[in-house]
């Protein structure tokens, strides 16, 4: 097929493009910059400088392209385009990000009715935000947590939207969770090494991660079979921040992390943090395996931490 996956330049969209020019595809992938046009042609895609949130600069390059899918993987959470990771503030930190995954998404649904692309798959998020009620693993049932007053509502909003209009329009949303391997969490671990990220209270919230080489390879098989719906793209060991940071430590070479109470985190690191790790939910992969028959190179979090990471 031809594929046009937007944000190609970028952490897993790098991967994605790789994985799609090995089974035989035709990819043209965008970025920001001039200076990304040479990785873009190494990995063996025609690259193209778009800006997502201009609505005519998505409309040419997706007529230029004549895809017959379409991949949103557009954000902006790197250091170039965000600045320093502030979960803190998290509407400021991820103002930009939020606005591709509305606007950027509206103008890629648009150019995409208007040069006849058959089939569409999104970038969503499935991390720790599952509904807080219930147990503590979720599946593609369960709705994300809103976020209702928090600095994380306007975030929360912003993958709703990227869902509803993307499945309506007949594609799949892909909710990854927390993203690691090579360059994708070089902040935390930056800040763990420093023993600035803390275990806050009992390290009882939930989290599901997932390797960027396992999300890459579901979303092809989202591209090649044509998916529909929504679908929980995470390992299978949903585990506490108890669990998962310490061994996270180890594995970089870091002391054990500190421990700090509730009260002393909502004040240092703010709200979104504490809940996510003394009330987040995780997530069940069942869906995805069952329905795209998805196999994941690195099963565990424990696994992939060691090879990646140690």
């Amino acid at each position: 097929m031809r594929v046009f996956v937007a944000g190609g330049s970028g952490v897993l969209g790098r991967r994605l493009v790789s994985q799609l020019v090995a089974r035989g595809h035709q990819v043209t992938a965008t970025t920001t910059t001039e200076a990304k046009l040479g990785l873009l042609a190494e990995l063996g895609a025609q690259g193209l400088v778009m800006d997502g949130l201009d609505a005519m600069s998505v409309g040419e390059a997706v007529a230029t392209a004549r895809p017959d899918a379409l991949v949103h993987q557009m954000s902006a959470m790197s250091r170039t385009h965000a600045g320093k990771p502030d979960i803190k503030h998290l509407n400021r930190w991820l103002t930009q990000t939020n606005r591709l995954r509305t606007e950027g998404t509206d103008h890629l649904l648009a150019a995409a009715e208007a040069t006849g692309v058959s089939h569409l798959v999104a970038q969503s998020h499935a991390s720790w935000n599952g509904i807080r009620q219930g147990g503590w693993v979720k599946t593609e049932e369960d709705p994300l947590d809103p976020e209702e007053d928090t600095v994380a509502r306007a975030g929360a909003a912003a993958i709703r939207h990227v869902e509803e209009v993307i499945v309506k329009a007949g594609g799949a949303a892909l909710r990854y969770g927390g993203l690691y391997g090579h360059g994708a969490i070089d902040d935390q671990v930056e800040l763990i090494r420093k023993r600035q990220f803390p275990l806050v209270g009992g390290g009882t919230g939930y989290s599901s991660w997932v390797h960027v080489d396992d999300a890459a390879s579901a979303t092809v098989l989202a591209v090649e079979q044509k998916a529909r719906g929504v679908f929980d793209i995470v390992d299978d060991e949903p585990a506490p921040a108890v669990e998962w940071l310490p061994y996270l430590a180890e594995c970089v070479g870091a002391k054990r992390p500190k421990r700090v109470p509730t009260w002393l985190a909502r004040l240092l690191v703010g709200q979104v943090a504490v809940t996510m790790m003394t009330e987040g939910r995780g997530f069940s992969n069942a869906k995805a395996k069952r329905e795209l028959g998805w196999q994941l190179r690195y099963p565990s979090w424990r696994q992939g931490f060691t090879e990646e990471l140690a």
